[in-house]
């Protein structure tokens, strides 16, 4: 399949400075100094200064691009250092834009880098894309992906996909309006978003530290082929990774022949769901706040605490006097023989949304009394155990 023509007009010139910095560019005959000029001539949205979008940004500035505009209204915290190579100990605490910019700035003064500290809904997305060539989307939730998706058809603009879940990764390019009838989008890939609860994020399964270094450049590397109008791109391919494996494999991805096209933007939030409706129904009623849960159990007639996570989450932190059992064990209904009949039950997760799922299991099969911790531990040690250690 021949190369896609280059996205980017070539800059005028480069300067002396610049020719010495990228020369390693200008001696490859596919660069050379009009692809260079492209690159200095490009404007790049990254969506996240996270995981993806930390060695992409940096991968991208060194490489030259001109113009990286950086999408995040989140701060850095302590657990986004194992993997969010952008920041350093020092930027805890600080809006990761700012963080991600002064990085860049010292790989290359040349960049000219755009914060837009928000966050990215139907209202600003088509304005926000209209302003770049290509969109790079490492968002970790399939609300924001979809929304990326239909703006940037809207726009008519081309964007780089990239996921990674703790050993693997997936890397593919997207463009409804690419030439030679070649146009995908990402409703041909994944046409509906996976029920509420079934794929876990980063923060609740772990995602292995480095994976994002790899899926990252492999973004950043498409983006440059973009750009320059070089190679075959992942246009019409899905690339999965496996580190476990050290395995690339590529899957062929076609139009879907009963796809509706994107004509408007529509609540992203309730077409992907956060909770499916069953779940939302059952803690209607039966929400506990820390407080409340505290308060219960340190009454005459305590209630069963029981932990959803999995094993290895409760080894790092836990309530104490809480029993593991896995959500999938209640779901299941595996664990069902397990759960006390002769007091009341309230479950916890980390952030409130594998309890509610298990919660709606558990009220399905007779334990009406149930109920869930409302934020899960994440709450209870905001609130109530300061000290206890966070994931």
């Amino acid at each position: 399949m021949s190369p896609l023509p280059p996205l980017v007009e070539p800059a005028a010139e480069l300067s002396r400075d610049e020719v010495a910095r990228y020369s390693r560019h200008l001696i490859i005959p596919d660069v050379g100094m009009t692809g260079q000029k492209r690159l200095k001539n490009a404007k790049v949205l990254v969506m996240g200064a996270g995981g993806l979008g930390s060695p992409t940004l940096l991968y991208l500035a060194a490489a030259g691009v001109g113009t990286l505009g950086i999408v995040d209204f989140d701060v850095v915290e302590a657990s986004n250092l194992q993997r969010q190579i952008i920041h350093g100990t020092g930027d805890v605490g600080r809006l990761k834009t700012e963080s991600a910019r002064d990085s860049i700035h010292e790989i290359n003064p040349f960049v000219d880098v755009r914060l837009h500290d928000l966050r990215l809904d139907p209202g600003n997305a088509v304005d926000l894309f209209a302003q770049y060539d290509l969109i790079l989307d490492g968002t970790d939730n399939f609300a924001t992906r979809y929304l990326v998706n239909d703006a940037a058809v809207l726009a008519g603009k081309p964007y780089v996909w990239g996921s990674i879940y703790r050993f693997e990764g997936q890397v593919s390019v997207f463009w409804e309006d690419a030439p030679d009838g070649r146009g995908l989008n990402y409703r041909d890939l994944y046409p509906q978003a996976p029920p509420p609860g079934m794929v876990p994020s980063c923060s609740e399964g772990g995602v292995l530290g480095i994976l994002c270094s790899s899926i990252g450049s492999i973004m950043g590397t498409e983006a440059i082929k973009l750009i320059c109008g070089i190679g075959e791109p992942l246009l019409g391919r899905l690339m999965v990774y496996n580190a476990l494996e050290m395995s690339y494999r590529t899957v062929a991805v076609r139009k879907d022949p009963a796809g509706e096209a994107v004509t408007r933007l529509i609540d992203y939030e309730e077409f992907c769901g956060i909770v499916s409706d069953e779940a939302a129904a059952a803690t209607v009623g039966s929400t506990l706040t820390p407080a409340e849960v505290d308060s219960a159990l340190h009454s005459d007639r305590p209630p069963a605490l029981i932990d959803v996570r999995e094993p290895v989450e409760f080894e790092i932190n836990r309530i104490d006097g809480a029993q593991l059992i896995p959500k999938g064990e209640i779901v299941s209904g595996r664990a069902l023989g397990d759960l006390p009949h002769d007091r009341p039950i309230v479950l916890y997760c980390k952030t409130g949304i594998r309890s509610a799922e298990a919660l709606a299991s558990l009220k399905k099969s007779g334990f009406a009394d149930a109920a869930h911790l409302q934020g899960g531990i994440v709450a209870w040690a905001a609130q109530l155990d300061h000290a206890m250690p966070m994931y």
